[in-house]
């Protein structure tokens, strides 16, 4: 039987919550062989980031070649990208490599609010990225940002934005609600078909570090292991769910602390 493998194009975190140690985590939670391709270094912690270092594009070229030329990989999870020159690389691999399954996590914003993506590289997000992701997983923010718009405040409204998200070329739109109000988080899965609501009970915690990140890496995991869209979009919901129920188990830093990934297993 062969090895489900994930692919995880983002950046570390050397605080271990979020970017690429958040995947990671995830994958190997779920079953799932994790590699990675690093395109940022960051200096942070749970309190915020205090630098960051990017990988120049022909480094993260050649991280990507080494690794499909080598592994069968079944899902690509694409995270912070930074700037335009490293989205530009990761297109160009996509179309030479063209894996199955593009999950695309548009990390714009750190949880501490601090600017991830430059802002010359949000229109080359949309131009040449998007088109390629089979689902796309922006926050509320995040969908706002995308399509220079107000927050939505509605459920009328993030359908309306889903939908234009979709018109730039993704098959699929997970619009994640954790940032929105009431005792219910609710994510809204939009596609041709229609919107779906996925509702979960809203935690009250502080250790939200690397949530967003987790989730778009739960969806690849499930995809890379078999799971149709709308199926690997639920049980990455309920993952990262039990993940944000159980991190107060956790005493980590001193700002957002990170989710429990392995909730399940200790």
């Amino acid at each position: 039987m062969a090895t489900p493998v994930a692919l995880t194009i983002a950046g570390s975190d050397s605080s271990g919550g979020a970017g690429i140690q958040a995947d990671l985590k995830t994958f190997a939670a779920l079953g799932v062989y994790g590699a990675s391709v690093i395109t940022a270094l960051t200096a942070q912690n749970t309190r915020g980031v205090a630098g960051i270092h990017v990988v120049p594009s022909a480094f993260i070229t050649a991280q990507l070649d080494a690794v499909f030329g080598d592994l069968k990989i079944g899902a690509v999870k694409i995270g912070m990208v930074a700037e335009r020159a490293a989205i530009e690389a990761i297109a160009a691999a996509l179309e030479r490599w063209r894996p199955k399954h593009v999950v695309l996590d548009p990390v714009m914003v750190a949880t501490s609010g601090d600017r991830l993506l430059a802002p010359d590289a949000v229109d080359a997000l949309r131009t040449k990225l998007i088109p390629r992701a089979e689902i796309l997983t922006p926050n509320l923010l995040e969908a706002a940002a995308l399509l220079g718009d107000a927050v939505a405040t509605s459920e009328v409204a993030i359908e309306a934005q889903g939908r234009r998200l979709l018109a730039l070329g993704s098959r699929a739109v997970l619009i994640k609600g954790g940032h929105g109000k009431g005792s219910e988080s609710v994510d809204y899965l939009i596609d041709a078909k229609g919107v779906v609501a996925l509702k979960a009970p809203r935690i009250a915690t502080q250790n939200t570090h690397g949530t967003g990140c987790s989730l778009s890496s739960a969806i690849a995991a499930g995809l890379a292991k078999g799971e149709d869209l709308a199926t690997a979009v639920r049980n990455a919901k309920t993952y990262v769910s039990g993940a944000i129920a159980a991190a107060d188990r956790f005493s980590v830093g001193h700002g957002h602390g990170p989710v429990h990934h392995f909730h399940r297993v200790y």
